[in-house]
């Protein structure tokens, strides 16, 4: 059993660090925009709605990233062990 929770954790904590790398990249690109075609926009208003814009899609897909984690913690031992479980079951059937 130590060695199911080992893996379960381990799997748990790589889907955790992609998570945060998307929302790290989303950030990025989306800064990497705004700086990009900040002089292509034709008026302040313009600028502003651009922005408001932008932190939006960054505020709710962050949200989305953080429920969606919360949710792999609270079953995390139910998906990620059905995960191994069908990962183990290839594995054999490939070895056969």
């Amino acid at each position: 059993m130590s060695d199911l929770n080992t893996r379960i954790e381990a799997m748990h904590r790589s889907d955790t660090r992609i998570a945060w790398s998307f929302v790290i990249g989303l950030w990025l690109a989306i800064g990497f925009v705004a700086y990009g075609t900040w002089d292509l926009a034709p008026s302040g208003g313009a600028r502003v709605m651009l922005l408001i814009g932008g932190a939006l899609v960054l505020i709710y897909n962050t949200a989305a990233i953080m429920a969606m984690l919360r949710h792999y913690r609270e079953d995390r031992d139910f998906m990620y062990g059905l995960d191994i479980q069908f990962m183990d079951a290839a594995k054999a059937a490939k070895g056969k």
